[in-house]
């Protein structure tokens, strides 16, 4: 879509949060919850992608005429993503925002409007209009030093160099605290289990100052099996005499052996000469034989987890594929020699081996959700992986690859709330990595939120959403869910009763791709998942209370 200008006037009184949802009555005078209180799980499941321009020219002109009230003032332009379109007509055009040219990194918007094109609502993080300089002090090479300067993040990171294919950016930062000039410099090297590292460290362009740093490189850490999904049904794809494990019906994904090789470092410094692997084959349509000695097993667990959780988004969600295209995604199996963990890296998917010991191959179902849940987060709501956002990040394919696991409805893996457990060859497999009725059972994680928790590394804050979500879903208290103990407290003392998976995966998804931005934290995250149980199920609805006690029960009020 073409890039529209917007000018308006320059200040505006400031808005409490680091985001909001603002509703403003529509020519009927309804708000937005009751606009759409006509709607159902089942219609808004069929949310349908538009390309209609005019529908964005509306929202950007409704936005310019009260540019204080949405923060879009002078000097800055819109640039429309997506449109969404719900069964009763209503929209939500989701915006990228850039300032005197330069990208705002943070600046995303989604404009909610009525089937007649009336705004009732914007959700983002952005709580002032802009009003800064762009021209920098610091030079391009002064910021991309300050970027490779040792500190707790980068000596952990061998190789560190900076990426020669992009060059340092001039950005508006405005993820946290006051909107900032700053270089946007890229990095790579390899972290130290081996995963590739792709940093992207944002230094201020007037003083030097480091202001945080974000890995491109979005893992599950030590996360997967030992090749327990049983026999599973695949579509494979026949040349000549051989079958490819390509599947035609799902995009075109494909899986590939990667032999034990790394990537290369010309290929993480410069994106040049990277390996897809080979691509995994059989001389008859049945691929690996359930054992780990044969290079196929895992091959077909990674084949069979990308189409249960390409399935899961399609037949509960209505989303076509992890980028809502129709595009697929690959997997790259066999990654490294002793590497215990898994990635997603924004086009694909790659799987190590484990150790062999403690931990298999990191092929498992819930694994496999996890991470190609990332690139649904990055297609939509772009949640930055630092802070609280990051988070919610962690706790969004926590919760999508646990559901993925329910849905594929496999007696080898049976549905739970452990992240990960079945790849644990010893030990552990009644915890897993990570459980979400519970979080802090596996010391590092957290059940209830505090002004520290955005401090935390994002595997562990995620508790805070992912302890959310089970006592939405299951509620409070002690019950045995596929076979294993869960037992679900809660930081007020409440009871809280849930409502079911079915209603709660349907709530976060809509917040998520409809009301969440780059900037989302918990407090905001509350709102939007308020509003989205509103959309389904009405203002005064049993989902929403229970949304609100669920959110009040691990202290997000």
């Amino acid at each position: 879509m073409r890039i529209a200008r917007v000018a308006g006037a320059a200040t505006a009184a400031a808005v409490a949060g680091t985001a909001f949802i603002a509703s403003f009555g529509s020519p009927a005078g309804a708000t937005p919850a009751e606009s759409a209180s006509t709607l159902t799980p089942e219609s808004l499941a069929a949310q349908k992608i538009v390309d209609d321009e005019s529908i964005a020219d509306k929202a950007i002109s409704a936005l310019t005429g009260k540019p204080s009230t949405w923060k879009v003032g002078t000097g800055q332009e819109l640039e429309p993503v997506v449109t969404l379109k719900d069964a009763n007509g209503a929209t939500h055009v989701r915006m990228n925002r850039t300032y005197q040219g330069l990208e705002v990194v943070g600046g995303d918007l989604v404009a909610h409007q009525t089937k007649a094109g009336a705004l009732t609502s914007v959700s983002q993080g952005l709580t002032e209009v802009l009003d800064l300089s762009v021209k920098p002090t610091l030079t391009e090479t002064a910021a991309t030093k300050a970027a490779l300067t040792l500190d707790a993040v980068t000596k952990a990171i061998t190789g560190l160099e900076a990426d020669k294919k992009h060059a340092p950016e001039l950005v508006v930062d405005a993820v946290e605290g006051t909107p900032t000039l700053a270089w946007r410099v890229t990095t790579k090297g390899k972290q130290a289990d081996g995963t590739p590292s792709r940093l992207a460290t944002y230094v201020d362009a007037g003083t030097g100052k480091v202001l945080r740093r974000i890995e491109g490189i979005e893992t599950a850490d030590g996360s997967g099996q030992t090749l327990y999904s049983g026999t599973v049904p695949l579509q494979v794809t026949q040349s000549g005499s051989t079958y490819q494990l390509k599947d035609s019906t799902r995009g075109g994904t494909y899986t590939t052996d990667m032999n034990n090789a790394t990537d290369s470092t010309l290929c993480q410094l410069l994106g040049w000469g990277c390996s897809t692997g080979t691509l995994v084959t059989s001389s008859t349509t049945t691929f690996g034989n359930g054992v780990n000695s044969n290079r196929a097993s895992a091959a077909a667990d990674a084949q069979y987890g990308t189409n249960v959780t390409w399935d899961y988004y399609k037949n509960v969600h209505g989303r076509n594929g992890i980028f809502g295209n129709g595009s697929g995604s690959y997997n790259r199996v066999h990654y490294g020699s002793n590497y215990v963990n898994a990635f997603w890296d924004g086009t694909k998917m790659t799987y190590g081996d484990g150790d062999g010991t403690t931990y298999g191959p990191l092929t498992s179902l819930d694994v496999a959700g996890h991470e190609m849940s990332h690139g649904v987060t990055e297609n939509t709501a772009g949640l930055e992986y630092s802070g609280e956002s990051g988070g919610l990040n962690e706790a969004t394919s926590d919760i999508f690859g646990t559901m993925v696991e329910f849905y594929a409805n496999n007696s080898n893996d049976a549905g739970d709330y452990l992240i990960g457990e079945r790849f644990f060859l010893k030990g552990n497999n009644t915890q897993g990595l990570r459980r979400m009725d519970d979080p802090d059972s596996d010391g590092s994680s957290v059940n209830c939120w505090s002004s520290s928790v955005g401090n935390l590394d994002v595997h562990y804050s995620s508790g805070v959403g992912n302890h959310f979500y089970y006592l939405l879903a299951e509620g409070s208290g002690a019950k045995t869910i596929g076979g294993v103990a869960h037992n679900s407290p809660t930081c007020n003392n409440s009871t809280v009763v849930g409502i079911g998976r079915t209603k709660a995966e349907k709530i976060w998804f809509r917040a998520l791709t409809t009301y969440f931005t780059s900037t989302t934290n918990y407090a905001s995250a509350r709102t939007g998942t308020i509003s989205a149980a509103t959309d389904l199920y009405g203002a005064s609805s049993a989902e929403v209370a229970a949304v609100k006690a669920a959110w009040s029960a691990v202290s997000v009020n």
